[in-house]
């Protein structure tokens, strides 16, 4: 058990292969990424056998931006037996519970990469995880309530005879099959960017904070508004939102008596006087640097303390232009003395982008 499987956003592989790697150095953990194009994962092999465990268990999944799921795996089981596919796989897992106590998981998920080629075998994953999960049962596994302590199993199938098994922490993983959260799109919402936002907001706050810190007290500003998909989840929670953008905003949230179209340059507009703004969104098409540079403002010039940004990503060297933004972005609010927390994320709903939450407290 020496392998990292990590799914991602098709087209994104060389950047969460150079994310993983990375990650794994700074835990003195080396090992070389296996990386085909549009595949939708990477595997990470370690040059020692339990360290793909304990990266599982150290790097913060949180802290990883281009990763959707991150499990363990044995090597790929290929050519199962149409007659009997659960015996090879149920005799991968008795070898993987000599080290890792199978009775604590609590769930399995049969999974496949997110690409329109596997998509064919979504239909087959989900009659397959019936009898899968009986035959678990009867060895004992998959006997637990779900608990931050337990473990989730996994089977990445890349084809109906060939996969990957393994595990993944419940207290550091994606909860989502597929490591997707299924959204909703709200018919009454003015675009489909409004999942973008939603995605974000239940990425990187729990329902607890999410309750605390967004609600018909607050304040918001959306720089680059029109035409309202974000504005609808601020105003959907209670914000009153200040919408900048030359375009024009959505009749139904003008109807809400909750926002004021202000029809400025966002990168001009600044807030109210004498009006706390709580929340800064923005998903303006710009270079990433600029972007960077104006969420900083806000920050540093006191205009709100938590903001939730996307940063559109350049064709080349993607990993380096977020690292660089984000590196950025720190040291400045370090040298202010401001404590800060940020997360990023290349989330399901977002393309060629990440999506950024930072939330400061002012200097002590």
């Amino acid at each position: 058990m020496n392998k990292l499987a990590l799914y991602c956003r098709s087209g994104f592989e060389k950047e969460l292969a150079a994310e993983i790697t990375e990650k794994a150095a700074e835990l003195g953990v080396f090992g070389f990424a296996r990386v085909e194009e549009n595949q939708g994962y990477v595997i990470f092999e370690c040059y020692q056998a339990d360290d793909a465990d304990r990266l599982a268990r150290e790097i913060p999944f949180n802290q990883l931006i281009f990763a959707r799921q991150m499990i363990v795996v044995s090597d790929r089981l290929a050519d199962l037996p149409v007659q009997d596919r659960i015996s090879p796989i149920i005799q991968q897992y008795q070898d993987i519970a000599h080290k890792i106590p199978l009775m604590h998981s609590t769930e399995l998920l049969v999974e496949t990469a997110d690409t329109n080629e596997a998509k064919s075998l979504s239909a087959f994953c989900r009659k397959f995880t019936v009898p899968l999960r009986q035959a678990f049962k009867k060895q004992g596994w998959l006997q637990g309530r779900h608990h931050k302590q337990g473990l989730t199993l996994h089977i990445l199938m890349l084809d109906s005879t060939t996969c990957y098994v393994g595990y993944s922490y419940n207290h550091n993983h994606s909860e989502y099959v597929m490591g997707i959260p299924r959204l909703k799109f709200p018919a009454e919402a003015p675009s489909r960017s409004t999942l973008k936002l939603e995605e974000a907001i239940l990425t990187f706050l729990s329902r607890e904070e999410e309750k605390k810190r967004l609600n018909e007290h607050m304040y918001a500003v959306d720089l680059g508004a029109c035409p309202g998909g974000w504005t609808y989840q601020l105003v959907k929670r209670g914000l009153f939102v200040y919408a900048v953008d030359h375009g024009k905003m959505a009749a139904s949230l003008h109807d809400t008596g909750r926002i004021e179209h202000c029809a400025e340059d966002g990168f001009k507009f600044q807030p109210p006087k004498r009006r706390k703004i709580d929340w800064l969104v923005c998903d303006m098409v710009e270079q990433p640097s600029r972007i960077s540079q104006l969420i900083l403002k806000w920050l540093v010039n006191g205009w709100c303390h938590e903001t939730i940004f996307n940063l559109k990503l350049p064709m080349k060297k993607r990993y380096l232009e977020v690292k660089k933004c984000l590196q950025m972005i720190a040291e400045s609010l370090e040298k202010q003395g401001f404590r800060y927390r940020i997360q990023a994320k290349h989330l399901y709903h977002d393309r060629e982008e990440i999506t950024v939450h930072i939330a400061v407290k002012p200097q002590d």
